[in-house]
């Protein structure tokens, strides 16, 4: 009796450690095997739900598709709204309870975009027709008080777009047009200005990063530009303002070949523009080779102490992205992934023939998408001095546009990292430097008990944020019936998850 209660009181003890994902309802739109439209997406509207929205090839005249559904995953409104056969979805933003959707010409021939803003509770909508003399193909897009933003490329260079809504007029903000660069980042700050990051080469011809400060109508209010030490190139940052006014630059930095990143960056930027930048060589990191397999591991962090000892500098290569960096607790975390694109060759003939009359063959090089290694979540405290550093494996992951899989669910006590991949939510609990609970895969929930999904069976899934502790998962699967073999249905799902 005393062992039995010893063992419950056990499990009361550890069991609040233990990580969950509660599904807690599932929503279906059946689809037709032969149907040529779109595919349906989705995008979030927080607490007032979710936005279905796909574009229908139809005879008379192309149409968009609206499906609002609340936060119970029961349909509110829909609707379908004219378009042109040349436009197309870029982008989704919601402010204010209006969601904002940016469609762009298919073809790049024409720079005009146009606006569609619907009300979430009720589905009205106006259209807003945005004439522009530059065609570029729209990267990033927010919305403030007074307008649009769009950012993209014009030449190699980077650019942003201001629309106002009062005078119908765009604009390209200054600060733009002069040197080619990489537009990192458009972020919109608590007080309403936003911040426009730019990496860039410098008189030295180093990358650097120019961050630019603008209003809610456009106008340029200051540039900080963060310059490299030494023979260091800064590739790609992140922008965040603190609550203490102060703003933190997060990213990774390079050699010479500023295509690959040597380590991490965080840079502390001070109300009157001064900065004190602090760097980070992945050989540094307690845990960013945790990914890897336990010998060779082992054998990763022998070989990095060996050099140190020797006074030899450690030096490892990466394509390295970094997607977050948000505030949490008394301290911030930047979340990134590393991958590295993959090729597979074919012969193909090159018109000529050999010695002895054979074709002769040529193998090509063909880019066979992005493959994910793992993902890296690091602590900094309000200084930029790191904290703690943690990493989570990316499995079978490959897509041919790079985009960010795993996502954070921050509690005060733990942080979990998640992400979804052949119908199977793979999560991993961390607090700091240490794992509270190893990696664990949860298939996705069906909507009916007899409803059977193989792994191959779904396709275009992802996983993002809803509203605060909610995510949704989403993608098209082929749904088999266990009582009767041979029968199946094609659905687009939304999976409504909360973690705790």
């Amino acid at each position: 009796m005393k062992l039995s209660r010893t063992i419950a009181l056990l499990l009361i003890c550890i069991n609040p450690l233990v990580a969950q994902v509660e599904q807690l309802n599932r929503y279906e739109l059946l689809l037709n095997d032969r149907d040529d439209n779109e595919s349906f997406r989705v995008a979030s509207l927080e607490e007032d739900g979710l936005l279905i929205y796909r574009k229908l090839i139809m005879p008379d005249g192309d149409r968009m598709h609206l499906i609002k559904i609340d936060t119970t995953l029961a349909e509110s409104w829909q609707g379908y709204i004219g378009m042109d056969k040349n436009l197309s979805v870029s982008h989704i933003r919601v402010k204010d309870k209006v969601a904002f959707i940016l469609f762009k010409s298919s073809t790049f021939i024409s720079g005009n975009f146009q606006l569609l803003a619907s009300n979430v509770s009720n589905g009205n909508y106006r259209i807003y027709n945005i004439e522009n003399f530059i065609p570029f193909n729209p990267t990033e897009f927010i919305v403030t008080d007074e307008g649009a933003m769009l950012g993209g490329y014009f030449n190699y260079r980077p650019l942003v777009l201001f629309y106002n809504f009062s005078t119908g007029r765009a604009r390209v903000l200054p600060g733009f047009f002069n040197e080619p660069g990489e537009l990192n980042q458009v972020k919109q700050n608590p007080d309403g200005s936003v911040d426009v990051v730019v990496s860039a080469k410098n008189y030295e011809r180093k990358k650097s990063l120019w961050i630019r400060n603008y209003s809610a109508s456009g106008d340029l209010i200051k540039t900080t530009v963060i310059e490299p030490d030494g023979n260091k190139n800064l590739i790609f940052g992140r922008s965040v303002k603190m609550p203490n006014n102060a703003q933190v630059v997060a990213g990774v930095y390079g050699g010479r070949d500023s295509n690959y990143s040597r380590g991490l960056f965080v840079a502390e930027i001070n109300p009157a523009g001064e900065y004190k930048t602090t760097y980070y060589n992945f050989g540094d990191l307690q845990n960013f080779f945790s990914y890897m397999k336990a010998n060779r591991e082992r054998r990763t962090k022998e070989r990095i102490e060996r050099r140190k000892i020797k006074g030899k500098k450690v030096r490892f290569s990466y394509r390295f992205l970094v997607h977050e960096v948000v505030p949490y607790e008394n301290q911030y975390v930047m979340l990134g992934e590393a991958f590295y694109p993959r090729y597979t060759f074919s012969n193909a003939r090159v018109g000529t023939l050999g010695y002895y009359g054979n074709p002769m063959m040529r193998a090509d090089r063909v880019f066979d998408g992005y493959q994910y290694t793992h993902a890296v979540i690091i602590g900094f405290d309000n200084n930029g001095e790191l904290i703690w550093d943690n990493s989570f494996e990316i499995n079978d992951v490959k897509t041919f546009e790079l985009q960010q899989f795993v996502k954070i669910a921050p509690e005060h006590d733990r942080i979990t990292l998640l992400y979804l991949h052949n119908n199977l939510i793979r999560s991993k609990t961390i607090k700091g430097n240490q794992v509270l609970e190893g990696k664990t895969a949860d298939p996705m929930k069906a909507r009916f008990d007899f409803d059977l999904v193989k792994e191959r069976d779904t396709e275009k899934s992802k996983l993002d944020y809803w509203y605060p502790e909610h995510f949704y998962a989403s993608g098209v699967q082929i749904v088999r019936n266990q009582l009767r073999e041979g029968t199946y249905r094609k659905v687009f799902f939304i999976n409504k998850l909360k973690y705790q």
